[in-house]
């Protein structure tokens, strides 16, 4: 989905109504999810949730890489992830309430549907305007010139995504520490709110010093917060590792958006923000089944080695492909 709207977007300039399609469907997968009564009517909903998100991602990416300024696109990546974040750690704030006070999660789901639907009204005040470059092909495929240094980086990205599962994994193994399901919250709150701080200075970073300068720090930490997850036992050093996740998520969200942006022609921008995104999600999809049979049949420890090992991987040939671009971005 992220591909087919990419093209659609790039195509017809219509990242506006892709976006407000996508976000709506989030509204529609809270009104299913409310009212389901069985295991068929969550699937449901999680197929309406995600193919939403597959229309949303790359249209709303292009807008946001269209809308920014000259030199400032890993701050604007930044201020959006910084405002993904901040509504995510209020959600698990609420999240902890609600659990804490007994609230039904039927209930808890349709209040949730009004943030939502106020957010899919903003997006009707958004004005799209036309790329400098009018696509003129039937087929704006046709018109997409080889990038090595590109393909070259989406392989590394595929790669690494083989090894960074589900987070769901991260709260499994904390609970596996002693933690509470009330207190996994928490630690989830302490992520969100960790990569929200994080990500605009770490979007403006790069900007001044250069993607690479942001991008291999931030996979290297991946690595060691995965390993840090096999090796450490303590209550303290696993709330550390959730703060650290935090900054890891700050630091690749912004930057790597910003890079593959910039580095795609004009006009065909959100066709290859929806290819990346693609990319990591067979990876992610892949991933969380290896994570899962290696959780099953070696050890919950066992996924945690694999991740730290690609992360620190990922981060070493990250540095080889970019070390010879420009400070700024990966030439077009």
């Amino acid at each position: 989905m992220k591909v087919a709207s990419g093209y659609l977007g790039d195509r017809y300039h219509h990242k506006k109504r892709l976006a407000f399609l996508g976000y709506s469907a989030s509204v529609i997968y809270k009104i299913v999810l409310s009212f389901a009564g069985s295991w068929g009517g969550v699937l449901t909903a999680r197929i309406i949730d995600r193919t939403g998100k597959g229309i949303r991602t790359a249209p709303r990416d292009a807008l946001v890489a269209q809308s920014s300024k000259k030199g400032k696109l890993g701050s604007s990546y930044g201020l959006h992830k910084m405002l993904d974040m901040a509504g995510s750690s209020i959600g698990a704030f609420l999240a902890f309430v609600i659990i804490a006070a007994g609230i039904q999660y039927r209930t808890a789901f349709l209040w949730s549907m009004i943030p939502g639907i106020i957010g899919v009204m903003i997006i009707l005040l958004i004005r799209e305007g036309k790329s400098t470059t009018e696509v003129q092909n039937r087929m704006p495929l046709r018109g997409l010139k080889r990038n090595r240094k590109l393909e070259l980086y989406f392989a590394v990205i595929f790669l690494f995504c083989l090894g960074n599962s589900s987070n769901t994994f991260l709260l499994l193994k904390a609970k596996s520490r002693g933690f509470s399901s009330a207190q996994v919250m928490l630690l989830y709150l302490i992520f969100n709110v960790s990569a929200s701080i994080l990500a605009i200075p770490s979007g403006r970073l790069s900007d001044r010093f250069g993607r690479s300068s942001i991008l291999v720090p931030g996979y290297l930490i991946y690595g060691l917060v995965y390993l840090g997850f096999a090796l450490l036992t303590s209550k303290a050093s696993i709330i550390i590792l959730f703060i650290a996740y935090g900054a890891y998520t700050a630091f690749i969200s912004g930057a790597e958006r910003a890079l593959v942006a910039e580095s795609s022609p004009e006009g065909y921008k959100g066709t290859v923000l929806g290819v990346y995104g693609m990319i990591q999600g067979i990876g992610l999809l892949l991933s969380s089944i290896i994570a899962g049979v290696m959780w099953d049949r070696i050890g919950s420890n066992a996924p945690f080695w694999f991740g730290g090992i690609l992360g620190i991987v990922s981060a070493v040939l990250i540095f080889c492909i970019l070390r010879s671009g420009s400070h700024k971005s990966v030439e077009a």
